[in-house]
């Protein structure tokens, strides 16, 4: 590499200085810096000889004064946007709503929030209108409806499924028999924690389940069958800061939405921006991280992404942090906010949002959930982090966004339980597994926005391919896939 580099700048008559060759080599397209370095000295470089750091420092300027100049928004752009309406309204934010001590009290508050607020839901189905509790199950009922938290789930050594469950009043063992595969393979889709409804018998030790109930959704009018002629961009795990942040790709995509690149009349059509966590790479988010960052200062990192998103500025942008954003681990996570992002949360057309959140935007309501959970689904569920439509449809099915307690997923043991799906929303949207999905289920629209970071270290080793750069629009009530990376 060194003799291709130092020959490169020889051929042009031009010579560099250790640090800036030093520079040029932890380049990950170092051959495309080079023809740009030669070209910016011939021009610009008022017979300047020497690429220098600052050399360096004064293309990367020039360049982003360049690049800026043809993001700009469009003037016919702007001219539709101006006669736009653009309503919107936080139904869901947690920020300044999270209060807990961290207490045996604390837990007990959350869990009972989360057992009464789905025991709601499962009692909208009229077969459980009427509830046995748990403690009445120590004697025989030939007719059981109960609803209860899953403490755990075994196989039996003859191939029974033993589910324990517990009420507010007490606990049950519900046994699934190896005979009835329907119900066997239901119970495979089970996970602690979740809250479920129980159909059976009982003869005062063991529940024999005739069913499994979970709160579930019914078909309802989604974003397709109501009045939408307009459209909505959803982005996540940006990753500002990281080496492998493609700028190229993120460039392209500002462009489009200013009307400046690929399908005009679909960005003309865009009245709403949703980002759904790790905005930013984030500082000691795992070891040895600083190896793999552009920019080794979270404030930096905050004050390149408002450069960037400052070139949007008539549209509303909803921002949610994700997990390696500068906010608190334990989900919820409550907003980012001026102490490290002062940029950003000065400008007037980002709202703020905590992780989960839900908004309406003209009607089409959103949940905005990064999607920490979807590790702890993916070990439960012996999927991969390409089954993020697979893992989605299980949440909806339980009706709660972090159902497994106590595992990777921090969870704040909140007096409420912020995480339940406490109505059906019209979109679903995550991020976190950098791998772009969309399925629509039972009339919701279920989409992960993939990644602008290119594959790390990390997911090499993991053989995790990221698809970077591929942003779902839905428009007009169906969902399409703008490709930026090429």
């Amino acid at each position: 590499m060194l003799n291709d580099i130092i020959k490169k700048f020889q051929k042009a008559d031009i010579l560099v200085n250790y640090n800036a060759y030093s520079e040029i080599q932890g380049n990950d397209e170092y051959d495309y810096l080079i023809d740009e370095l030669i070209e910016y000295v011939e021009n610009n470089g008022d017979n300047e000889y020497i690429i220098t750091t600052q050399t360096i420092r004064n293309y990367q300027m020039k360049e982003r004064q360049r690049i800026h100049e043809e993001i700009k928004e469009n003037p016919q752009t702007r001219k539709i946007r101006e006669n736009q309406s653009m309503p919107y309204e936080i139904l869901l934010d947690v920020t300044n709503k999270s209060y807990t001590d961290g207490d045996i009290n604390d837990l007990n508050k959350y869990f009972n929030s989360r057992y009464e607020k789905l025991r709601k839901i499962i009692q909208q189905n009229p077969e459980f209108k009427s509830v046995n509790d748990l403690k009445t199950t120590k004697q025989a009922i030939d007719q059981l409806h109960a609803i209860g938290i899953v403490n755990s789930i075994s196989n039996t050594k003859n191939g029974h499924v033993i589910i324990e469950i517990e009420d507010p009043t007490g606990d049950g063992s519900v046994i699934v028999l190896k005979d009835d595969e329907d119900l066997i393979a239901e119970s495979k889709n089970l996970v602690k924690d979740e809250v479920i409804g129980i159909t059976g018998s009982t003869n005062g030790n063991l529940i024999k389940a005739d069913d499994i109930v979970h709160p579930g959704v019914q078909r309802f009018n989604t974003a397709d069958d109501k009045e939408m002629d307009f459209s909505i961009a959803f982005i996540s795990d940006v990753h500002i800061g990281s080496k492998q942040f493609d700028s190229n790709a993120f460039n392209r995509f500002i462009k489009w939405v200013n009307g400046n690149e690929g399908d005009e009349d679909l960005a003309n059509s865009l009245r709403y921006l949703v980002i759904g966590g790790d905005l930013v790479d984030g500082i000691g988010i795992y070891p040895n991280q600083e190896k793999e960052l552009e920019i080794k200062d979270i404030y930096g990192q905050y004050e390149e992404a408002a450069r960037l998103l400052g070139d949007i500025t008539d549209i509303p942008i909803i921002l949610s942090p994700g997990n390696h954003d500068a906010t608190r681990l334990a989900e919820p996570q409550p907003a980012i906010t001026e102490k490290y992002a002062k940029d950003l949360c000065n400008q007037k057309n980002i709202e703020m949002v905590s992780n989960p959140s839900v908004v309406d935007l003209d009607g089409v309501k959103v949940v905005v959930y990064h999607g920490r959970s979807f590790d702890d689904m993916v070990m439960a569920m012996n999927l991969t982090h390409a089954d993020t439509d697979e893992i989605m449809k299980l949440l909806v099915e339980k009706r709660h966004l972090a159902p497994i307690y106590g595992e990777r997923t921090a969870l704040a043991s909140e007096f409420e339980d912020y995480m339940v799906l406490d109505e059906v929303p019209d979109v679903i949207h995550t991020g976190h597994v950098h791998i772009n999905s969309y399925a629509k289920y039972k009339g919701i629209h279920l989409l992960n926005s993939g990644t602008f970071q290119k594959q790390t270290e990390f997911q090499k080793v993991y053989n995790i391919v990221p698809t970077c750069g591929q942003v779902p629009i839905l428009s007009n009530g169906k969902m399409r896939v703008l490709d930026f990376s090429s």
